[in-house]
């Protein structure tokens, strides 16, 4: 009785007379798919729903300004400093604020930003940079006169050395560790040249300088803010700072001095601010998006799939007048994986040691009936090998991957000595329980061919710690890309690292030796190493790619110009309101 009256009082409080597309949710609420989204709008209490409906109904006083409104979805942001950008949120708001040497555009091209060009040596040990002349700091108190200085190479030293520090703890600071030269690594032959020296060759540096992580800072704001540097941030980025009530609202003013133009010579970006709201609920945050009061929105809230998004991962009919929805690819594989260390105690006489029944496995699982049926079309089947569609290195041909064939399964396990899976025990993947329907499909697909297998529902940091310490046989992962090379993902099976991002404990000399050869190969010979590196991971089958997945994304219908990376890496210079 209680849920039926929270849901009569839904219409209501969101007002929905006034607005068809609540209207439309409200009444197919009301019409019995309330099991589909009870789990969302059950997050939203009562009170938080006349909040947010009186909130709603307060009228932006500045309706003359292009105010770009988005939502941060974790409730929280730690930090705008750009030594810390390890979360997306944190990610999105440095690349408005900050600019790198380079950056990478939808296409994976690398693009010029505060470098115009640079070389690199024969011996692939010294990277050298030509910089922008005019390019300023925000203007800031930190300053003489408040007004901006010009950013130099001696600002790129500076921000690259603090990266590294130890004192500064940077998350980011992997990116040069044991990578770069032992002394002076970074060094700035004039104002507007930059060199970096390696102690080894490593070509997917240029993919690496474009993480947020390399944004370029000025000394003097660190200086006088220490440690708060993280809530006063000045850089030379698109959007300048101007107010921060944290865990409410964000606030970003259009730079008026910011160096790039478009191909009109009109200075971006367009649009005047930009303003980030922190509902943690993503059922409150698409309500907004509803009502008209986000303008964009990330992603879709599981409740809300099945009656936005077609099976084949299309807007529905009854939608696409409201709103658009842009899909395109991610840099993300969904996967179980398992543990390949031999010598690990919990692999004595544990079948998963013999690469047979791994492959088995992976042949035994329909993942198209996965995207179909739990990613409502969201995904890209993996079928071809670890590394995500559209990545260079990626094969599409299938010449390597596993696709469904429970034949194929069963023959393997007969060779593995466990025919029609006679003599398995069975074996225990952990997860969160976000994962709980897809492994409870799989646990029955594998059933079918006779192999046995549990799933254990814990804690997500705590499944990241039995795969951290090797405790786990077998685990649900997932890898995100941190910059647009192959590269990130084939670390992953390199014996040389540990875990992460080695979780399986992967080793093969001879992948640990095509790795190496790739370092300083020409790009074309790179990614050929690149997928035969895949092949043959994917070989000993130390983990199941289950999908690639799609960044499904919505915009309002007056919005245009919005642009994104495959790493999800938002730019929004270009965006225009109507």
């Amino acid at each position: 009785m209680i849920a039926e009256n929270r849901i009569a009082l839904i219409p209501a409080i969101l007002g929905y007379e006034q607005n068809p597309t609540i209207s439309y949710f409200a009444e197919m609420l009301l019409a019995g798919i309330y099991d589909k989204l009870k789990n969302a709008l059950f997050l939203i209490t009562i009170p938080a729903l006349f909040t947010f409906a009186i909130s709603c109904k307060n009228p932006n006083p500045n309706t003359h300004k292009k105010v770009f409104r988005i939502n941060f979805s974790t409730g929280t942001l730690e930090s705008i400093d750009p030594a810390f950008a390890k979360e997306l949120f944190i990610m999105w708001t440095v690349h408005m604020v900050y600019n790198t040497l380079i950056e990478t555009d939808e296409q994976l091209h690398l693009t010029p930003s505060l470098a115009t060009h640079w070389d690199i040596s024969a011996d692939g040990l010294t990277y050298t940079f030509y910089l922008r002349q005019d390019v300023y700091f925000h203007d800031n108190e930190v300053f003489p006169g408040g007004t901006g200085r010009r950013m130099t190479a001696q600002d790129v030293v500076y921000s690259f050395n603090r990266i590294i520090n130890p004192q500064t703890a940077s998350p980011g600071s992997w990116i040069f560790n044991e990578r770069i030269a032992k002394t002076k690594p970074f060094t700035a032959l004039n104002d507007t040249t930059l060199q970096i020296h390696l102690s080894k060759p490593f070509r997917p540096l240029l993919q690496m300088l474009t993480m947020p992580y390399c944004s370029v800072v000025p000394h003097e704001a660190i200086e006088r803010w220490g440690k708060d540097f993280r809530a006063h941030p000045c850089g030379t980025g698109p959007f300048m700072f101007h107010y921060w009530d944290e865990g409410n609202t964000l606030v970003l003013h259009r730079n008026p001095h910011y160096w790039e133009h478009d191909s009109n010579g009109i200075a971006l970006p367009y649009i005047d601010a930009v303003q980030a709201s922190f509902y943690d609920s993503k059922a409150t945050e698409f309500f907004l998006f509803l009502q008209h009061k986000l303008d964009w929105v990330n992603g879709v809230d599981g409740s809300f799939k099945d009656l936005l998004i077609s099976k084949d991962g299309t807007l529905k009919k009854e939608f696409a007048s409201k709103f658009h929805l842009t899909k395109q690819t991610y840099f993300n594989t969904e996967y179980i994986g398992f543990l390949t260390d031999t010598t690990n105690p919990l692999l004595k006489n544990n079948s998963l040691a013999n690469p047979l029944v791994r492959r088995a496995i992976n042949y035994a699982i329909d993942r198209n009936k996965i995207v179909t049926y739990f990613r409502n079309g969201m995904a890209i089947p993996a079928t071809s090998g670890f590394i995500p569609a559209s990545m260079p290195g990626y094969d599409s041909t299938h010449s390597y991957g596993y696709n469904y064939d429970p034949a194929k399964a069963a023959k393997l396990l007969t060779e593995a000595g466990y025919p029609g899976g006679e003599g398995l025990t069975p074996f225990k993947v952990i997860s969160p329980d976000n994962w709980v329907d897809v492994l409870n499909f799989i646990s029955t697909e594998l059933q079918d061919v006779g192999i046995p297998m549990q799933v254990e529902v814990t804690q997500a940091n705590i499944v990241k710690q039995q795969m951290s310490r090797s405790k786990a046989i077998a685990f649900r992962g997932q890898w995100i890309a941190d910059y647009p090379d192959a590269e990130s993902y084939l670390v992953c099976f390199n014996s040389q690292y540990p875990a992460p991002p080695n979780y399986t404990r992967f080793n093969n000399p001879l992948f640990d030796k095509w790795y190496d050869q790739s370092l300083n190969a020409p790009d074309t010979l790179r990614w050929h190493l690149y997928t035969a590196m895949d092949s043959l991971a994917m070989s000993y089958a130390p983990l199941v790619p289950l999908y690639y997945e799609y960044l499904m994304q919505f915009t309002q219908n007056n919005i245009s110009g919005f642009r994104n990376t495959p790493m999800n890496l938002i730019d929004i210079k270009r965006v225009q309101i109507k």
